[in-house]
């Protein structure tokens, strides 16, 4: 076997990861201290010239409980964040206050009688309202918003319009509820809708007015509505055009440096003595933790479907607002409910398969069971399930309206946080879970760490990413109940971002690794450069890259620059998965015994194609600053979402659990016809959904986004209107081939976990 020698060293390489983790979480940290610092103000009273106060601080934050308990992010979205059927409520509150104030200025003006009004005398009209939205009014000194008395009309205009919406009093209010998708018999009293109309003119007064000694607003001009102003500033377009320029060259810096590197490196996958002439680890002891993971699998396929079918329900909720095909589902499962639950098993599903793999990997790599191990693995799976019937059940009777205290939602009822859903309880609940989860691999792994190894990498970065994932779920505490949104979004997308799509993917990186490592198809040298390699490249994007998530929050301008040029650097590895799918085939075909395998293999190389459509080309499509200025909160958003979530860590997630089930049930028993329909249908059935309905919808809503305003793309007539609904009902085809995959899958676990033992299928892995 030919020798050979890599340009990085492991030392070099760790030296380099541990740098790079320090300067990246050092800079992250810094800007997040920024957004505390400039995070537009929350006034303590709202006050018109002559009238006394308006609003007060505390009924802004109420009114953030209020919208909280409602569903929050899951009922509508406020600065482009939450879902995709009611309003932005910052935005179409703006337009709709404008629009009020025009017509108070007009209405109060001598002309107003005119028969025939000069069109450009309400030009002049629109620009001194212009002016009047834009002009910081806040003091500092006496935390005092103030407004004219003409503002102050305008504002109880648009509080008018809101009145039947959230109290359901009128016919028109019904039928708006409605188009919204709002439950039939939750509303809210005068006093909380009093609290949450404040909340509302807050959110939309960041989104216009001038930050102090800046010709921008708070949230950078966001949303886009040229008659208040918002168009975008220059920043943008700057910032964008150094994001486009960054992928380009990191893209061709690094194809450069795979051309140059692959025959010397990539090519030497053979261990030292060979590849493996049978499967070591299916011969392997399953030890009694390692077989009580198998009740992790059951969920995992258990919550999967159960997501599916909420998934199908929300999509449906888009052209029939409170039923399914006249069935009152919205009595049952608004939704409200229906998506955070389908947004929140996708995470703990997926989430589970991963913790599963890792309990049930860490005896096999180590051939240790730590004493009271198994009792330790039956307790967390207890756990696991009080955390999502209790959280879920929390989340229901919020949205029912059976729970409006606003402390006692924070703690046990919806938070209102996309993907950080669940109450505060149930929050503590899980990060102590993880904990326990890092406890039991740790014991497990134990004999790995202290023997004396000829390369312990590949453990160390198995370890330190376990570590890890039990802390930075730990980001999800860093907010109160009343915590400043632009303070909760920072640390929200800590969660979602670095932990969901940042940590586990290296986790799982490191696992596939190793275990390959340990089933003698690759080289540890070659597996441990590759796995640094990858982490390094992927996380000095992805740390910095959070910030692309928070353009348009309230932070400032520092945070969009940090986030276009890191978060373009994100892309760049996934431009290489051709690379990586070849390897994967390499290794796959190099003998018999892995046929066994077929299959998890194809799931892993899906993750890869997934990963460059999902992640890469979506992702990229709406990440520069001046494409997600007109886009965030779109259906564009919905289609990255869909295709990276699913296609790249969905797919990861079933591959490890057919991974474990190679030892945990009898190979005999497995269809190889269900795993093919299965796998091709969910493929399928993604694209489908995607190419066909997610991101048409999103593309016309961005066009007419650009061409009028973004409230416009997000209004109950946009949205309900022929061709809108139409690209909603194209969505059918995609998610029935879907749903055939995900039964298919359901029914090959059946079969393999409870078929008859002495069943055997000729060709078992044989077929593609």
């Amino acid at each position: 076997m030919a020798t050979y020698q890599t340009t990085f060293t492991t030392r070099r390489l760790w030296i380099i990861l541990l740098v790079s983790m320090l300067v990246m979480f050092s800079v992250l940290l810094f800007f997040g201290q920024k957004i505390y610092q400039q995070a537009p103000p929350i006034p303590a009273t709202v006050v018109v010239e002559d009238a006394g106060v308006l609003f007060t601080k505390s009924d802004i934050d109420r009114g953030q409980n209020v919208w909280q308990a409602l569903g929050g992010m899951q009922q509508g979205s406020i600065w482009g964040h939450g879902s995709y059927l009611a309003p932005d409520w910052s935005a179409d509150w703006l337009h709709r206050e404008a629009l009020a104030l025009i017509e108070y200025r007009i209405g109060t003006s001598l002309r107003r009688n005119t028969a025939d009004p000069n069109v450009s005398v309400e030009e002049l009209y629109k620009l001194s309202v212009r002016a009047e939205l834009r002009a910081n009014t806040y003091d500092p000194d006496t935390q005092s918003l103030s407004l004219s008395p003409g503002r102050a009309e305008a504002v109880k205009a648009v509080v008018a319009h809101y009145k039947p919406i959230f109290q359901g009093n009128t016919a028109a209010g019904l039928e708006m509820r409605e188009y919204y998708a709002f439950p039939l018999h939750s509303t809210l009293n005068d006093e909380d809708f009093h609290a949450l109309s404040a909340f509302f003119f807050w959110t939309s007064w960041a989104a216009v007015t001038n930050r102090p000694d800046d010709n921008i607003s708070y949230t950078s001009n966001w949303p886009h509505d040229p008659l208040v102003g918002n168009v975008p500033p220059p920043s943008l377009y700057m910032w964008s055009f150094i994001s486009i320029l960054l992928l380009l060259g990191g893209i061709g810096a690094l194809v450069w440096y795979y051309a140059r590197e692959f025959d010397v490196w990539r090519q030497n996958l053979e261990p030292e003595e060979g590849f493996a002439d049978a499967d070591h680890l299916g011969s392997a002891v399953i030890t009694p933790s390692m077989k009580a993971t198998a009740k992790y699998f059951w969920v995992v396929i258990a919550l999967f479907g159960v997501q599916i079918l909420l998934g199908i329900l929300t999509a449906h909720y888009q052209v029939e607002g409170q039923g399914l095909y006249g069935l009152p589902f919205v009595d049952y499962l608004p939704y409200a409910v229906s998506r955070t639950w389908h947004t929140q098993l996708s995470v703990l599903w997926i989430a589970t398969s991963w913790l599963a793999t890792g309990l049930y990997v860490a005896p096999l790599l180590s051939g240790h069971e730590p004493k009271f191990q198994r009792f330790g693995v039956n307790f967390l799976f207890i756990s696991l399930l009080l955390i999502v019937v209790g959280s879920f059940a929390g989340q229901w009777l919020a949205v029912h309206g059976y729970i409006n205290d606003g402390l006692t939602n924070f703690w046990l009822g919806h938070q209102g946080y996309e993907y950080v859903d669940l109450g505060r309880f149930w929050q503590i609940y899980l990060f102590i879970g993880l904990f326990l989860w890092v406890l039991l691999m740790l014991r497990a792994l134990w004999p790995l760490l202290v023997s004396k190894t000829k390369d312990p990498s590949l453990v160390y970065l198995v370890v330190i990413s376990t570590v890890t994932i039990g802390l930075f779920y730990g980001a999800g505490l860093m907010w109160g109940q009343n915590t400043h949104i632009s303070v909760m979004e920072y640390w929200r997308w800590w969660v979602v971002h670095l932990w969901v799509e940042g940590i586990f993917e290296v986790f799982a990186t490191a696992i596939i690794a190793t275990l390959f490592v340990r089933m003698g198809l690759l080289r540890v040298s070659v597996a441990t450069v590759s796995v640094l390699f990858a982490t390094i490249i992927f996380l000095s994007g992805g740390v910095l890259g959070t910030f692309h998530h928070l353009y348009f929050s309230g932070t400032p301008i520092s945070v969009m620059a940090l986030g276009a040029t890191f978060s373009a650097l994100e892309v760049v590895p996934l431009m290489v998965v051709g690379f990586e799918a070849y390897n994967h085939a390499k290794i796959e075909k190099q003998a018999l015994w892995e046929e066994a395998y077929h299959w998890p293999f194809m799931f892993f190389s899906a993750v890869l194609v997934w990963n460059l459509i999902g992640a890469g080309l979506f992702g990229f499509l709406i990440n520069p600053p001046i494409a997600l200025y007109f886009m965030q909160g779109l259906n564009t958003t919905a289609n990255h979402g869909h295709a990276a979530l699913f296609g790249v860590y969905g797919f990861l997630g079933l591959g490890l659990t057919l991974y474990c089930m190679r030892g945990l049930t009898n190979i005999q028993n497995w269809d190889q016809r269900l795993l093919k329909i299965s796998f091709w249908s969910l493929n399928a059935g993604l694209a489908m959904m995607t190419f066909l309905s997610l991101l048409p919808q999103g593309l016309w809503q961005t066009y007419n986004a650009v061409e009028h305003y973004y409230a416009f793309a997000r209004s109950a007539e946009f949205m309900h209107s022929n061709l809108m609904e139409g690209l909603v009902w194209a969505r059918v085809p995609g998610d029935v081939v879907f749903s055939v995959g995900v039964g298919a899958f359901a029914l090959f676990a059946w079969k393999a976990f409870v078929g008859k033992k002495e069943q055997l299928l000729e060709g078992a892995g044989s077929q593609a």
